[in-house]
């Protein structure tokens, strides 16, 4: 599963999720993409459960590329503790996901694949998903 090897601060903060994914919005190297339409947190259980059943429907044929990564760590208190004595310990890591966000991009397998590997894969995730098409008529 996917975590930081090292990070600068044990702990962080839990933040929102308020707007619209600025960056990481628009197809940058494949064909298909699959793209976040609510926000949510998405652990590295969830991505790594929605990368293996992308690599096993196209039997190692083309691309898939990953574009989230779990960073931010979630800390969780033992059961029947009393309040005080500072934060959990870290439990798991999650990549916060803003709507508009394409989190994986697939290229180089045939469209009626790639249309059911991301169905597949979103059903592995917590949030709406939408599958996303690279311009056909692009001149590069």
């Amino acid at each position: 599963m996917l975590q930081p090897s090292r990070t600068k601060h044990r702990f962080k903060h839990r933040g929102n999720m308020k707007g619209i994914s600025t960056s990481g919005s628009t197809l940058a190297f494949g064909q298909y993409g699959l793209k976040a339409m609510e926000p949510s947190w998405i652990s590295a259980r969830q991505i790594e459960a929605a990368r293996r059943v992308m690599t096993r429907y196209a039997r190692r044929g083309g691309r898939i590329w990953i574009r989230i990564y779990p960073d931010k760590p979630i800390t969780a208190r033992a059961a029947e503790t009393r309040m005080g004595k500072g934060k959990g310990n870290i439990e798991g890591w999650v990549a916060v996901v803003k709507p508009g966000r394409i989190m994986f991009e697939v290229g180089g397998i045939p469209e009626n694949e790639v249309k059911e590997a991301l169905t597949l894969a979103s059903a592995k995730l917590p949030i709406k998903t939408k599958i996303v098409y690279a311009d056909k008529f692009k001149v590069t």
